[in-house]
């Protein structure tokens, strides 16, 4: 099939990319490398660089006739979206009505969209939460990712597009930004191979359920192969692993610093998350593969190669 990915030059998005180039399906990434790297995208895919929000999409669709929508670009900082929620919403919900309004009118017939499983539940009593657990998002960032839910459950009712909204869980690995707000993973291995100091928001008892890259983008390529498929499905592992015991793990593989510094919690962010994926299995045939410890051994060994190049490491 032919595909357009939105946010294919980023982290979680040039990892679904070039699943989507191995299973032999044309794929064509729209992204306007603000947060994305040009290095970052696979070199069989069609480029276009292009912010969702610019009315210029429409072009694209009509050149490249995408059968299916991935959509993967989106603002991720919760942080930002509490302090500015216009701007969250301006690129989360508008720049994404922008994308369906052409998937309508150019007939995409399937659209994947990367949904936040903490983001939309909030804080919960029911840990792993399932699907059908009610949405309390603490955060515009959650807000917006919902709201997106909401249309393209309306665009399925109206115009017969198939849908599936992955509500992924903490995704970290490989190519994961270490300089943005989104990713302690990342951050905290960055400062830890070059001894800088680490701060973990609030007691860091606050729990989080982590799903590696690659486990990710075999969900997305799970959703295109089971057809009957649709609607909001948990990606995660189940598993509730504090940001102590995390930095714990990355700091046994990559040394650094002993202690961490304490700063105030983050504002928006929910105390416990963790997915319930038994629809994933059932509907997608995904569970996931990797486990925290092999996953952080290799996004340490990812974050070691990018200080010995002197460089950001790229396609590792």
């Amino acid at each position: 099939m032919k595909i357009l990915v939105t946010g294919g030059a980023g982290f979680i998005g040039s990892h679904v990319v070039d699943r989507y180039v191995a299973a032999g399906h044309r794929v064509v990434v729209v992204d306007d490398l603000s947060t994305g790297r040009r290095d970052l995208l696979n070199p069989a895919a069609t480029f276009h660089r292009l912010d969702i929000r610019d009315p210029a999409i429409a072009d694209v669709f009509a050149a490249e006739r995408p059968e299916v929508l991935n959509h993967h670009a989106a603002q991720i900082d919760v942080r930002r979206s509490v302090e500015d929620p216009a701007h969250d919403a301006a690129v989360n919900v508008v720049g994404s009505l922008n994308l369906l309004g052409c998937a309508r009118r150019f007939g995409v017939r399937t659209v994947v969209y990367a949904s936040s499983g903490g983001a939309v539940y909030g804080d919960t009593p029911v840990l792993p939460t399932p699907e059908e657990h009610p949405t309390r998002p603490a955060s515009p960032y959650g807000v917006s990712k919902l709201t997106v839910e909401y249309y393209l459950a309306c665009w399925e009712a109206l115009y017969g597009v198939r849908w599936v909204a992955l509500r992924y869980a903490n995704v970290y690995g490989p190519r994961q930004n270490p300089m943005g707000e989104a990713g302690v993973i990342a951050i905290f291995a960055h400062r830890l191979r070059r001894g800088e100091p680490v701060t973990i928001h609030g007691d860091g008892l606050q729990t989080r359920d982590y799903v590696y890259v690659d486990d990710v983008a075999a969900a997305n390529v799970a959703a295109l192969e089971r057809g009957e498929a649709s609607g909001p499905i948990n990606i995660g592992t189940g598993r509730r692993t504090t940001v102590v015991e995390l930095y714990r793990i990355l700091r046994g593989e990559l040394g650094g610093a002993e202690a961490p510094h304490h700063g105030p919690p983050k504002a928006g962010e929910q105390r416990d998350s963790a997915l319930d994926a038994a629809r994933a299995r059932e509907r997608l045939g995904w569970t996931p593969r990797v486990g925290l410890e092999e996953g952080l051994r290799r996004t340490a060994a990812y974050f070691r190669a990018a200080d010995a190049s002197g460089a950001p490491a790229g396609r590792a």
